[in-house]
């Protein structure tokens, strides 16, 4: 066998190996999070989603009545991303913690608010009392493709250090919508 095929061969195997260790990570990080939940508590969620499954099942006549929600929820959807201009590409969100009453979860996200794209990933924290249930982001992450605009720059800075995700889209709508106009206005000139 000459020297070329062998080195494929070994590049082959390589990337093979690669692979094996990535989907070994992303079970491990899979049964890390399914050890969180005790037995009792997987059995109590199994029975409650079987318990909503049949309610909501009886409160709809047919599988009419569930696609004309569904169509009701994408028009919603879509109006939203037309009126705002953010589309979201992915999201993960993984359970770091769990105890009692408190829950912190990693969430991801990544989309374009008309042609800037951005990344978040921040960590939920949810604090259960017998009234209420609250939800306080913190470490809040944000990278824009556009960073060398020191306006943006400066602005994602007060968002990370606020960790006010709702301030965040409020302002990257507004900006990127005129960050847009601009960057038009500045072709028609070219």
């Amino acid at each position: 066998m000459d020297d070329s095929n062998c080195q494929i061969y070994e590049d082959e195997i390589q990337s093979l190996e690669e692979e094996i260790k990535l989907l070994t990570e992303k079970y491990e990080d899979k049964q890390q999070e399914s050890t969180f939940f005790s037995d009792e508590e997987i059995l109590m969620s199994i029975k409650s989603l079987q318990e909503e499954f049949q309610g909501e099942s009886k409160g709809h006549e047919s599988p009419l009545d569930l696609k004309a929600q569904l169509e009701s929820l994408e028009t919603d959807l879509s109006f939203l991303m037309k009126f705002t201009g953010i589309q979201f590409r992915s999201h993960s969100k993984k359970t770091v913690e769990r105890t009692g009453n408190r829950t912190v979860q990693k969430h991801r996200l990544s989309g374009n608010c008309h042609s800037l794209s951005f990344q978040l990933e921040f960590h939920l924290l949810e604090m259960q009392s017998a009234e209420s249930v609250s939800a306080v982001v913190t470490d809040l992450h944000i990278v824009m493709a556009s960073a060398e605009d020191s306006d943006i720059t400066k602005f994602v800075s007060r968002a990370e250090e606020r960790g006010s995700l709702l301030t965040f889209f409020r302002s990257l709508s507004t900006y990127a919508e005129w960050y847009e106009h601009r960057r038009r206005t500045f072709l028609h000139f070219k």
